[in-house]
């Protein structure tokens, strides 16, 4: 057990759980982060199947909807006390996380998809409930604009401005986000940390830590 607080932190799941128990720091971690789409196109019978998943390593999650998972979803989640989008969570004294699930329109017309000026709304009013920590952690499941973890195959951005704008402005001390699998990455943006681990499917998953001073986080890799 680290004698620090930590976080395992993953995206993109899909359904697929096996990846669940061969993350050897999810069952003593302090909590589990969810960023979005833990189904694939599917409601609260899926998504309930991979939280049980997950429960059975770790109980201690918070979870939000991506563009991916129905509309439905984000009220069970909100029901079992693990929902968080577009709300502040206090993780330890001094460090918060605030979400924003959904994604920026897509191609595909995936289920739960929003303007870019609709984030950008849900960013700044959650926010204003997350100011006060000194630390702040932002769960957005798509990534800044332009950066190395909204890149696609053929080479083309497609992350949000609203996200990239956020962080620019506010400087959380880290950004958790998905979405686009492919776009494994870790980077600086402005000064923060944006962490991309990509689909749980590959084995992907962050750990966050912190020490009452300082936030980290590490990109790491289950073999599939």
């Amino acid at each position: 057990m680290s004698e620090h607080p930590y976080w395992i932190a993953f995206g993109d799941i899909h359904g697929h759980t096996a990846a669940f128990r061969r993350i050897p720091e999810l069952a003593g971690a302090t909590g589990v982060l969810i960023t979005g789409d833990l189904t694939n196109v599917g409601g609260v019978a899926e998504a309930k199947e991979v939280v049980e998943a997950v429960k059975a390593v770790n109980p201690r999650i918070l979870a939000q909807i991506g563009n991916m998972d129905l509309a439905p979803v984000e009220a069970w989640l909100d029901a079992q006390g693990m929902g968080m989008h577009r709300k502040a969570i206090e993780l330890a004294p001094g460090l918060g996380i605030m979400g924003v699930g959904w994604s920026n329109p897509t191609p595909f017309g995936t289920p739960s998809e929003a303007p870019d000026a609709t984030l950008g709304q849900w960013l700044a009013e959650t926010y204003e409930k997350a100011k006060a920590f000194a630390h702040l952690i932002l769960a957005s499941h798509t990534p800044p604009f332009g950066g190395k973890g909204d890149v696609v195959g053929n080479g083309a951005h497609v992350g949000s401005k609203a996200v990239r704008e956020f962080i620019l402005r506010v400087k959380p001390a880290l950004c958790l986000t998905g979405h686009i699998h492919e776009a494994q990455s870790l980077e600086t943006i402005g000064e923060t940390l944006v962490v991309n681990p990509g689909d749980l499917a590959s084995g992907g998953y962050v750990r966050v830590g912190y020490d009452g001073h300082a936030v980290t986080a590490e990109l790491l890799r289950v073999r599939p």
